[in-house]
């Protein structure tokens, strides 16, 4: 019997790529004023033509005391709305947020996250140093908040931007601290950097061996109900793609047609994936973007829209499976 390896289905919709923050490594970002935000008009149209379960609304971050931040928050917001309209099922990493905001935007989304990438106060002197939203403490309370809010969440370690392995094995018990705590934490990525064409500092790729050595860290720390995410784009290696899941690594991510984060570096083809897989004796499975022992965190009209997934995706790999 093949082992299951999970990937979402998933499509990303950006409000906006402007940013006040300017980490060195970045393919996202534009500067604040330098970009349209998406229109709803714009997202009903890609949302009309889409195959997918799980809308990524992933954004840059407009500063706090910006007065248009609270026209941000409502824009993102509105996006959840549709994405729920059109059948699909929200995930919002939009950066920090304030309790109120992540509050205000549990009513539209099945989950949430935001990268916490390295603990280590030493980043705030290299490659964060124009990040202010990426202090350690500021990214930490939102696993707070999101714990107290019940909010189902997505976290993970950005590895090769000056970090130690010591730094890995810090962060990671504090996530599994808090999980221990709230219970909230259904995944960590573990993203290897990657230099991509558009980032301010060429720095080196993280290579495939750091990437393993962390699976295998993570998998020791971490309780086996929290999943560990590797992107499969940003492994270059196929062999040691498949160490990794031997290492412990479930799931691999939101798979669609661009990665907006590292766009140098498209996915395979799911007909690729699922052969590689397939020939390790693993299966590849479709998921939703929120684990099916959070469902009762779910406001009622959400947990509606999840059971009717949780449905057609039952049927959908039974009948795979049959074939």
């Amino acid at each position: 019997m093949r082992t299951r390896i999970t990937y979402s289905p998933a499509y990303t919709l950006v409000p906006t790529y402007e940013c006040f923050n300017h980490c060195s490594y970045c393919n996202f970002r534009v500067q604040p004023g330098g970009d349209v935000w998406l229109s709803l008009d714009e997202a009903q149209g890609k949302l009309d033509v889409l195959d997918a379960i799980e809308i990524l609304i992933l954004s840059g971050e407009v500063h706090p005391n910006s007065q248009r931040r609270s026209a941000w928050i409502t824009r993102i917001y509105e996006l959840g709305q549709l994405a729920l309209a059109a059948g699909f099922l929200p995930h919002t990493n939009a950066g920090p947020l304030s309790f109120e905001e992540m509050a205000q935007l549990k009513q539209v989304n099945v989950s949430m996250g935001l990268m916490l990438e390295q603990l280590t106060p030493t980043l705030v002197q290299g490659v964060h140093r124009h990040a202010p939203s990426k202090q350690p403490r500021v990214r930490l309370q939102q696993l707070h908040w999101a714990g107290q809010l019940r909010i189902p969440f997505t976290t993970g370690l950005l590895l090769g931007i000056g970090e130690t392995v010591a730094d890995w094995e810090e962060t990671l018990v504090v996530i599994a601290t808090l999980h221990q705590q709230y219970g909230h934490i259904q995944e960590v990525i573990l993203q290897p950097h990657q230099p991509g064409k558009r980032q301010q500092q060429l720095a080196p790729s993280c290579d495939d061996s750091t990437l393993l050595q962390a699976v295998t860290l993570a998998r020791h720390i971490l309780p086996p109900t929290i999943s560990i995410q590797i992107p499969p784009n940003l492994v270059r290696n196929s062999a040691m793609l498949i160490a990794c899941l031997e290492a412990g690594a479930t799931d691999l991510g939101g798979i669609g047609p661009v990665d907006e984060v590292n766009p140098t570096y498209p996915h395979q083809t799911l007909a690729a994936l699922t052969s590689l897989l397939e020939r390790h004796n693993y299966q590849l499975i479709p998921r939703l973007p929120l684990y099916k022992h959070y469902d009762p965190w779910l406001p009622q009209a959400l947990q509606k829209k999840v059971q009717s997934w949780r449905t057609r995706l039952d049927l959908k790999i039974f009948n795979g499976a049959s074939s």
